[in-house]
């Protein structure tokens, strides 16, 4: 029997495992080598030594490279390379140094390993080079027969193997990482379902094909869909598993779900339980069967993935309740917005609509919230019949839809005759109108949330003129409104910048022309000198809330002026300062009156709040608490622009007010009109008929305080006597 060679019972050994694992290994993907040497036999050598023997069951390709700098130029187009034989000395004695540095600096390549090989060991000591660069193995080309150069490899290819495999774990669990924190349902679970492929063929060391993940929605008991695909089975992502015409896949997920748990034979399939129903399913063709050390690794990996799956799902329950509206089933306004941007790629011919149902809080109020909710629901379902599929729809606000279409399908027309017949809604006929604001998105250069708010103008002024009346936006109501807007941002920097300031108009006794006091007036000035009308500002201020801080502020400020006054001397001034509706309505109201008395250091007997006739209207039961409680504190109340609104005698009674104001029109009118004469009498009239003290406002000519004083008006103010005036003039006035 011939005696075989130590080196060749090495060769046998290192070789017999691939033979036996080889039938599970794929043979179209070999390993690549690169040969980096300037002596050309070196090259001929290592391929014809390497012929025929495979590594891990795949065979071996060479690329060769005669120089470093040659082998820089191949290394830029070829990133699959699992080895390099690297000879050190070639154009320069460190040649083949610097290009380790190259690849793993600045290519970054830190799986492909790197063999040392020398003929001249001088030029790179053994010790002091490993320690020095990022090499796996030296070896001097003397010492690499044909056994020893496949041992060498065969480490090689098993080392990059294992790294290229841990690199792909990492990827995996950057992918599900990632995938939490995804903005779409589909696209979040669809990847959080791709990491899973991924890490599952590191696990199982194969590449990520021939899996499929299922998704099993309890909600509709029956629905089964694929999520995630990979490999020859790609096609079939977003399919419902009852589709796929594979019966091998169909059915071995199919009894996955139905039994709930993993099966190893004829096809690995894992089972994700994700409880109330729900589950998942991945099947991966190892083409193996799995030993138990394998399959107790994979059961470990679905506990763990089941609770990543749960995670995203509860994601997507978010991002749906994030972009829907549960109750109806349509779109909310956080997606409507995103649907007009992308209906904004092609505008033409597109209307956007805000359809708001007239007076819907009665309907909830009389019948309850749920009988509200069917009323919405039925409204939803004419205007789905009405408005066709090709048109989207929203519910933006309560009781406000917003309906994306063509001209003609969106339009008032349209809308009329959704509410022409009557709903009929758990017995109950209700004859329900909606008031409309629409947009041509053609015609606007607004975006996303801006055009909602074009509509929202448009849908207001419409509401202003009737309300079941649609009006179309236009440039100059945006116009208008972004004016309002302007001003109001600027009203409130002026505020915290104090460019609102208090001046005050004296009021005299018409009788003696003794100053009796001066009602505050608040005035704004810009930065650069313009004054704003208050006219303008103040109902901006009212309508944001702004009006709270802003009368909290004035009414402080008259305090202190008339403390200011009294300590001058002036025993006996009033002061009189203005109020909104607003400000009745805060609950904070009677504190701010009492913390101005106390800080200003004056009594309530001293000062006069104004209000307005309509204002005494408008919450009649409101305005008679507040003055109650305004009234302990010691205010004297007085009604401005009397004579505009419409008060009657039994309401005035019960305000228990202590004087009426002539609004500045009938004085202008009182002595050329019949109509301003005949107010003006009635109002004199009526207050002292009530033991009411009557101050008329606007007096501007002498002729006008005597006719006044003929009717026998007590008190007036207007430029007659004083134009409003600041602090320090109003001292100087009192003195003259």
């Amino acid at each position: 029997m011939q005696e075989t060679a130590p080196d060749d019972d090495l060769l046998e050994l290192l070789d017999e495992p691939e033979h036996a694992d080889s039938e599970h290994r794929q043979h179209d993907r070999p390993w690549r080598i690169l040969i980096v040497d300037d002596d050309g036999d070196v090259h001929k050598a290592t391929e014809l030594a390497m012929q025929g023997l495979t590594v891990e069951g795949q065979p071996l390709v060479f690329l060769h490279a005669s120089s470093a700098a040659q082998a820089r130029q191949l290394l830029a187009s070829e990133d699959d390379l699992a080895v390099v034989l690297l000879d050190v000395v070639m154009e320069s004695e460190d040649a083949g140094l610097q290009l380790v540095r190259h690849i793993r600096d600045e290519l970054r390549l830190n799986a492909v390993r790197i063999v040392l090989r020398t003929g001249q060991p001088g030029y790179a000591p053994e010790i002091e080079t490993v320690q020095a660069y990022d090499i796996n193995d030296y070896k001097t080309k003397s010492e690499l027969t044909r056994t020893r150069l496949y041992t060498v490899l065969t480490a090689a290819v098993r080392s990059y193997r294992q790294i290229c495999a841990l690199e792909a774990n990492r990827r995996g669990l950057e992918m599900i990482v990632e995938s939490s924190t995804s903005l779409s349902r589909m696209r979040g679970l669809s990847r959080f379902a791709e990491g899973v492929v991924t890490q599952l063929c590191a696990l199982l060391g194969i590449l990520p094909e021939g899996l499929v993940c299922a998704q099993f929605n309890g909600d509709t008991g029956d629905e089964v869909r694929i999520v995630a695909a990979a490999g020859q089975y790609s096609g079939l992502i977003d399919r419902p598993l009852a589709l796929v015409k594979i019966p091998a896949v169909r059915d071995r997920l199919e009894r996955c779900l139905r039994e709930q748990q993993s099966f190893y034979d004829d096809g690995t399939v894992l089972y994700f339980g994700l409880g109330q129903g729900r589950a998942m399913a991945a099947l991966v063709d190892v083409g193996r069967q799995l030993d138990e050390l394998e399959q107790q690794l994979l059961r470990a990996f679905c506990s763990n993935i089941a609770v990543g799956f749960e995670n995203v799902l509860l994601y997507s329950q978010l991002l749906d309740q994030a972009y829907n509206d549960p109750l109806l089933r349509l779109p909310n306004r956080n997606r409507f917005v995103e649907l007009l941007d992308q209906n904004l790629k092609d505008p033409t011919g597109v209307t956007l609509a805000l359809i708001d149902i007239d007076d819907f809080s009665d309907i909830n109020d009389a019948f309850g919230q749920h009988f509200g909710d069917q009323v919405l629901q039925a409204v939803v379902q004419r205007m789905s019949e009405m408005l066709g599929l090709s048109t989207a729809m929203a519910r933006v606000g309560a009781d406000t839809f917003g309906v994306l279409g063509e001209h003609a399908k969106v339009c008032p027309e349209t809308v009329s005759a959704v509410f022409a017949e009557p709903f009929v809604v758990s017995g109950e006929r209700l004859q329900l109108s909606a008031t409309t604001g629409l947009v041509r998105l053609g015609e606007s250069t607004a975006v996303g949330s801006e055009l909602l708010l074009d509509a929202q103008i448009a849908l207001k002024r419409a509401k202003q003129h009737q309300r079941g009346s649609s009006q179309y936006f236009s440039a100059a109501m945006g116009s208008d409104a972004r004016e309002r807007f302007k001003l109001l941002k600027g009203l409130r920097t002026g505020f915290e910048e104090s460019q609102l300031f208090v001046v005050y108009q004296p009021q005299v006794d018409l009788g003696t022309g003794h100053a009796i006091g001066a009602e505050a007036l608040l005035r704004w000035r810009t930065v650069d000198g313009r004054f704003i009308p208050p006219d303008q500002f103040i109902p901006l201020a009212e309508q944001s809330g702004l009006i709270i801080p802003i009368g909290e502020f004035v009414m402080r400020t008259a305090c202190a002026q008339l403390r200011r006054m009294q300590g001058l001397g002036h025993a006996d001034f009033r002061m009189a300062v203005n109020v909104s509706m607003a400000q009745f309505r805060h609950p904070g109201f009677i504190d701010m009156l009492a913390r101005s008395l106390r800080d200003g250091g004056v009594a309530g007997q001293s000062i006069e709040l104004e209000i307005t006739e309509s204002m005494a209207m408008e919450d009649a039961e409101l305005v008679r608490r507040v003055l109650a409680e305004i009234k302990q504190l010691g205010f004297s109340v007085a009604i401005d622009d009397f004579g505009t609104g419409f008060s009657s005698l039994s309401q005035l009674r019960q305000l228990q007010v202590d004087r009426l104001k002539i609004d500045r029109a009938f004085v202008q009118e009182a002595q050329t009109s019949t109509a301003g004469s005949t107010i003006a009498q009635m109002v004199v009239n009526l207050g002292r008929g009530l033991g009411l003290t009557v101050i008329a406002e606007g007096i501007e000519t002498e002729a006008q305080r005597d006719y006044l004083v003929g009717l026998g008006c007590h008190e007036g103010q207007g430029w007659l006597f004083a134009r409003p005036m600041p602090a320090a003039d109003l001292e100087g006035w009192m003195k003259r």
